[in-house]
């Protein structure tokens, strides 16, 4: 019988590997279930198959491969969104889950859906739970979303959990847009600023500075046009350099964020941006604040809650802070002391956890704090593009004035001699 290697976590939230013998992955998934573990990772070991077999199996893996761009196309967060409404609606109209599926199938246009759904239902049909024919799709289900229907399962709500997972990423995209604008509009404008101020310099200038060593006939040019006609030279003749550097900066970010270190000095680096800092610190706690009350309020138990939270973060700081929830937490504290005492989270969240816990509503206060930071970044961004334009244009009139003024200061000498 086949061996699966298998990474899980326990009720707990500690994870666990091993191997475990099946029939088949579908089988090495119930078994661990039974035992208590909640997989999230179970793979085959190599079953020494005759070298015909192998053969065989490497040409089948090979014509897979190439049909897989065409079957997974990407799926978009409110593609998903959108269908996880729809389950919920005909869920609670009295809809069979299986026949919904199939309805939710005919008319889902994206093909990556399409084929998850008719493998949810074959799955379903062939007596797996809903939770597992979803696990079997990590790229589009991940285990936030496995773990609140598994929950609905358990509960019988199973409509309620998807209509909150539906709400959870609809709020989650918004937040998540509204960052990313807020910072989008002055990358923009400063990469298209840069790119003009580069033109000018490397095309226009040198041009006036041959036209004005011919007018003025050896007499020396004014500070200001010599700085500006200098800078112009430079970027002229090292501007590969200034490329490269700016490639490098890119690769050398890039490889850093492949070790935990790394990530830890880049997300510092991004809490501490002027501005943008404060920013992003609000969008991650209203995250964490969500994703935590939405798991705990569908009936995962918080332990678990917070090991899935901390694999939803996208910023490693926060992340590690959650961890250390975690641990205080698994050693018997309360939330709200680990809270209080991490410089992440400020004393306002605290103050909310401890009110949570001491009136038995942790789920809805933390669904409470998530929508008060999630204000807090709309009035951010709104604050942001209300500074950022401004300051913008005053920065690029200082620098086009200057390169203007340094440009006619020659003319005003020109012309007085000419009179």
């Amino acid at each position: 019988m086949p061996k699966f290697n298998y990474t899980a976590h326990d009720i707990n939230g500690d994870e666990k590997t091993g191997t475990v013998t099946a029939a088949d992955a579908a089988a090495a998934t119930a078994r661990l279930k039974s035992r208590g573990l909640f997989p999230t990772a179970v793979a085959g070991t190599d079953l020494k198959l005759p070298a015909a077999e192998k053969r065989k199996a490497r040409g089948a893996g090979l014509s897979m491969e190439i049909r897989m761009p065409a079957a997974l196309s990407t799926v978009r967060p409110k593609q998903l969104m959108v269908l996880t409404r729809q389950m919920a609606t005909l869920i609670h109209a009295g809809l069979p889950l299986l026949r919904g599926l199939k309805v939710l199938e005919r008319q889902e246009s994206n093909a990556a859906l399409k084929k998850a759904a008719r493998e949810i239902a074959d799955s379903i049909e062939g007596g797996g739970t809903f939770a597992d024919a979803l696990a079997a799709h990590p790229r589009i289900f991940n285990r936030l979303y496995v773990n609140m229907v598994k929950a609905g399962e358990a509960g019988g709500v199973l409509d309620v959990v998807l209509e909150r997972l539906a709400t959870y990423m609809e709020k989650a995209q918004k937040v998540r847009n509204k960052v990313s604008g807020a910072m989008t509009y002055p990358i923009v404008v400063l990469l298209a600023s840069m790119g003009i101020m580069i033109f000018l310099m490397v095309a226009i200038i040198p041009k006036f500075e041959t036209i004005f060593a011919d007018m003025l006939e050896g007499r020396a040019l004014p500070p200001l046009t010599l700085f500006v006609m200098g800078v112009s030279e430079h970027v002229k003749n090292h501007w590969p350099v200034g490329i490269g550097v700016l490639v490098g900066v890119v690769a050398l970010a890039a490889a850093a964020r492949r070790f935990q270190l790394g990530r830890v000095v880049l997300d510092s680096l991004k809490l501490s941006i002027p501005l943008f800092g404060n920013l992003t610190r609000m969008a991650s706690l209203a995250r964490f604040a969500r994703t935590l009350g939405t798991l705990m309020e569908s009936g995962v138990p918080i332990l678990q809650a917070l090991t899935i939270v901390k694999e939803t973060l996208d910023n490693e700081v926060v992340a590690r802070a959650v961890q250390e929830i975690h641990d205080d937490i698994k050693e018997g504290e309360p939330m709200a002391a680990p809270v209080e005492a991490n410089r992440v989270f400020p004393p306002i969240f605290g103050g909310m956890v401890e009110v949570g816990e001491e009136t038995g509503e942790l789920p809805a206060m933390l669904l409470k704090t998530a929508d008060m930071y999630e204000d807090e970044v709309d009035n951010a961004v709104a604050a942001l593009s209300s500074i950022i334009e401004p300051l913008l244009i005053v920065l690029l009139a200082v620098v086009v004035g200057t390169i203007v003024i340094a440009m006619f200061l020659p003319m005003v000498s020109i012309i007085g001699n000419l009179s």
